[in-house]
């Protein structure tokens, strides 16, 4: 690999970080309109509790609906390995289900394909017993 090369793989890299790091910082922050941001606009994001891909608008509305019942969200336990066209990040998202004050934990790794700085493709694994308790509503 030549030094040029080496220098355009590490911009790359760096770009791909700055991506996953704005885009978790956003659903942090409930900051949907960057969220959408982050994501091309055909983008496929499939999750493996209901094996089904979605649109980038049909992930926003998932994503919204999350976002009004777990307040105090954070990332932690984050191990984010960046390649040449993408991302892996493990985690464990924590936060307080708004209609109970339970704090919740959810571990998943989010698979991610990344193309001119935007996301194209997110494949998401969740602990779907840990779903089960962040979906959980007042009277379900």
């Amino acid at each position: 690999m030549t030094l040029e090369n080496a220098t355009t793989q590490q911009a790359l890299q760096t770009q791909i970080r700055a991506v996953a790091e704005r885009f978790f910082t956003a659903i942090e922050q409930a900051d949907i309109e960057t969220v959408r941001d982050c994501y091309a606009r055909d983008a496929v994001i499939w999750h493996n509790i209901d094996d089904k891909e979605k649109s980038r608008d049909e992930n926003i509305v998932a994503l919204k609906a999350m976002v009004g019942r777990i307040h105090d969200r954070r990332y932690e336990q984050r191990r984010l390995h960046v390649f040449e066209s993408g991302f892996v990040q493990q985690h464990v998202l924590k936060g307080t289900r708004t209609f109970d004050g339970r704090a919740v934990a959810l571990t998943a790794c989010i698979v991610c394909e990344v193309l001119d700085g935007k996301i194209t493709r997110l494949d998401e694994y969740l602990d779907s017993p840990q779903v089960a308790e962040f979906r959980k509503q007042a009277g379900a």
